[in-house]
């Protein structure tokens, strides 16, 4: 689906957001110098895999090291791996880089869990992807839910555990 698509959603169920356009960025550390211009939590999306064949798409504060181990008992999983790109594209309609929670839009067959870092549930800006790197939208942790609602993914909400 495309992002007008997205946006239309958005407009139809009430959500605010704000979209700032930027140059393509790939990974947490390319985005830095964003994250002083865009005010809100920043995040970072992991799209993965656990021993059962089932995909989890992880949502978290951009900073935060996640221990994938104990991660697994935390959403009730099994071991957990990263998915591979192919996989992504297939369920998800995007590729590395321009991982987000709303490309749970794409995932009409309910393929992919959404977890969401419980620090960002209830935060009033939260900055993500618009299904494309080269953009960052902000709306609030509930309105996301609303929207991954909307779209038949009931989000996990979670305390996500971090490796030390």
């Amino acid at each position: 689906m495309s992002g007008n698509a997205l946006l239309s959603d958005f407009d139809a169920l009430g959500i605010a957001w704000q979209q700032h356009e930027h140059p393509a960025v790939f990974t947490v550390e390319e985005s830095a110098e964003l994250h002083e211009a865009i005010a809100g939590l920043h995040t970072k999306n992991l799209f993965l895999k656990d021993g059962g064949g089932q995909f989890w798409l992880v949502t978290v504060r951009h900073n935060l090291r996640v221990d994938l181990k104990a991660l697994a008992s935390v959403i009730g999983s099994k071991k957990l791996s990263f998915g591979k790109a192919d996989d992504m594209e297939a369920r998800l309609g995007v590729t590395p880089g321009a991982v987000t929670p709303l490309a749970a839009i794409n995932d009409t067959d309910g393929a992919v869990r959404v977890v969401i870092d419980r620090a960002l549930a209830d935060a009033p800006c939260v900055n993500v992807h618009p299904l494309r790197n080269t953009a960052t939208l902000g709306l609030s942790g509930p309105d996301l839910q609303v929207a991954l609602r909307h779209w038949g993914h009931e989000p996990v909400l979670a305390e996500i555990p971090e490796r030390t």
